[in-house]
């Protein structure tokens, strides 16, 4: 059926409610809209679904959920693992409750218990929940970062990761499999719960999962001689970490904990911000005005899902807030991580640091420095999970730090999943552990520069909307990956990877080898003076992200390295996009 065609069975089928026939009623002469919403299934991918809330195949709502569940459900059946059960959070974006009582009802229905989580949770219990409960999967209903008209559907397997290969494919495959919402099963609430398939959970898993991250604490001395000095300014960005992040700081002693009253408080709409990103600046003007009332040390932000973490740290000399990239804190948090390792109690000998590849080459000079593996994955935390998994099955390998670049991280195998709550925790014990040596977060940040490198890594996204630009993006990977550049500005292209063939091939010899990971539409170029590049289509918004980093002989030089990598990155980006 053409789209048109579906649109008008939706319009007609028994199994659409009224409200949703309503809605679509109204867009009976936008011809656009139409197609926009039902020229295509909205694609459950390696993570689940994300996209616009409203009516139609391709957006978030209760039969796309309801689809996505159902294979998920023939899945868990397939591989015998229905009496496990399911563990299911939500976040505070429009819809996300009903979407999770939706999938849990559709999951009882075909004999899978759910775990609901009573009321909004960051992703990182979500997480935890799954290996505490001892489930064969999880859900959680969240779009991240992404503006308020979105919603999503993360699926994680039962070690707490999102899922990997071969899970990804095999419920991709039983969701395609469905052609009809009608087949979708769903089961009445109080039938579900009187058939024990439907438990609400909350403080059963809130309150171990604090005492996992207390046991992580390094250096509790120091946060007992000075947490009561540090001023710490927070917000949640209306979303799920207010509750978490409060009580954790509270319990370890930090007692001078201020957050922004205007964000503090759930809300799907994120009245205050129009995209609800601690990477962004917009992000921190709210908090950024109370921390200079209360002459604050640290500013943080997590994300809706609280799985992401923005800071901006004091500089005492000028008094000025100094923004952190997601590479710089990911780095700060697991140099002081790893260095405390190793000054109490020393590190394995078979110890890890991962990062993705498209993160900073700081973290390989750490990895280095403190004579660790570093261990490289693609882009999403689920292959970092993925790599600690491999250490607990194999007895080969001790999980040290992980981060990526956009501004997620995990310390401890808790969660697997990159986690804002823990990372809140260790970054203010580690700005307690240096005020008692009379550094700030910037001294220390400044004295890694001076021990590693001077690495300045950036991003920048060219974005697109609907069919078209999806078209558009297949066309500047095309572009990129038929035509590579031999050189960008000043540095030569050593090697071009190309993850979607599999091959590194080495520009000067021409020599090929395997990239060692698994397929994904990424190209990445390495250039002479340790700069590179890479190429890859965002997962989550419907963006080109071209990312690149460089390193100079101080702070002015990286800069202006990174200003000229940034024009040429551009020039690149304006060629590939005729």
């Amino acid at each position: 059926m053409d789209y048109k065609e579906i649109y008008n069975e939706w319009l007609t089928g028994d199994c659409f409610d009224e409200a949703t026939k309503s809605e679509l009623k109204g867009i009976a002469e936008d011809e656009k809209e139409i197609q926009e919403r039902f020229y295509k299934e909205l694609e459950f991918g390696t993570a689940g679904l994300r996209g616009i809330i409203g009516a139609g195949t391709n957006r978030m709502n209760i039969y796309t959920v309801g689809k996505a569940t159902q294979g998920l459900a023939d899945y868990i059946i397939s591989e015998g693992g229905q009496k496990k059960g399911v563990a299911i959070a939500f976040d505070s974006r429009r819809m996300s409750p009903e979407f999770a009582d939706a999938a849990a009802l559709c999951l009882a229905a075909n004999g899978i218990k759910a775990y609901i989580f009573e009321s909004l949770r960051p992703t990182p219990e979500l997480s935890y929940a799954v290996r505490k409960l001892g489930c064969i999967a999880g859900i959680n209903i969240t779009a991240s970062h992404n503006p308020p008209e979105y919603n999503g559907y993360k699926v994680y397997w039962e070690d707490g990761a999102q899922i990997t290969p071969p899970h990804d494919t095999g419920i991709m495959d039983k969701v395609k499999a469905i052609t009809d919402y009608s087949t979708i099963k769903t089961m009445d609430k109080k039938e579900a719960e009187a058939k024990d398939l439907y438990e609400v959970i909350g403080k059963n898993v809130d309150d171990p999962y604090m005492e996992e991250l207390k046991k992580l604490v390094i250096r509790k001395d120091c946060i007992d001689k000075v947490g009561g000095e540090l001023k710490i300014v927070y917000t949640p960005l209306h979303g799920t970490g207010n509750i978490p992040v409060r009580r954790i700081l509270a319990e370890l002693g930090f007692t001078n904990v201020y957050v922004v009253p205007e964000q503090e408080l759930p809300d799907g709409d994120f009245p205050t911000v129009s995209y609800p990103n601690p990477e962004a600046a917009e992000a921190f003007e709210l908090a950024l005005k109370l921390a200079k009332e209360k002459d604050a040390d640290l500013v943080l932000a997590t994300d809706p899902d609280a799985d992401r973490l923005g800071v901006y740290v004091k500089d005492s000399k000028t008094g000025e807030y100094i923004t952190l990239t997601g590479n710089m804190s990911g780095c700060l948090i697991g140099d002081y991580e790893i260095g405390q390792r190793k000054e109490n109690g020393g590190l394995p000998a078979d110890g890890k640091l991962i990062k993705t590849i498209v993160s900073t080459n700081m973290a390989d000079a750490i990895a280095k420095y403190y004579d660790v593996d570093l261990i490289e994955v693609l882009t999403g935390f689920k292959y970092i999970g993925q790599q600690i998994l491999g250490f607990e099955t194999t007895g080969k390998g001790h999980y040290l730090f992980g981060f990526e670049e956009s501004y997620g991280c995990l310390v401890g195998t808790h969660a697997r999943d990159k986690d804002a709550i823990v990372a809140t925790m260790k970054l203010c014990e580690a700005a307690a552990y240096y005020k008692t040596k009379n550094m700030t977060l910037w001294d220390a940040m400044l004295a890694m520069y001076d021990r590693y490198g001077y690495y300045r890594d950036e991003v920048k996204s060219v974005g697109f909307q609907g069919r078209e630009g999806l078209l558009k993006i297949q066309s500047i990977m095309k572009s990129f990956r038929e035509t590579p550049p031999k050189k960008v500005g000043a540095y030569t292209v050593t090697a071009v990877r190309d993850y979607k063939s599999g091959k590194i091939t080495d520009t000067a010899t021409g020599d090929v080898k395997d990239t060692g990971l698994p397929v994904s539409d990424v190209l990445y170029y390495d250039m002479s003076d340790n700069a590179w590049l890479c190429v890859r289509p965002s997962g989550t918004e419907p963006k080109v992200k071209f990312y690149f980093g460089v390193v100079g002989e101080n702070m002015e030089d990286a800069g202006s390295k990174a200003e000229a990598m940034a024009g040429e990155v551009m020039n690149l980006i304006d060629n590939a996009s005729k």
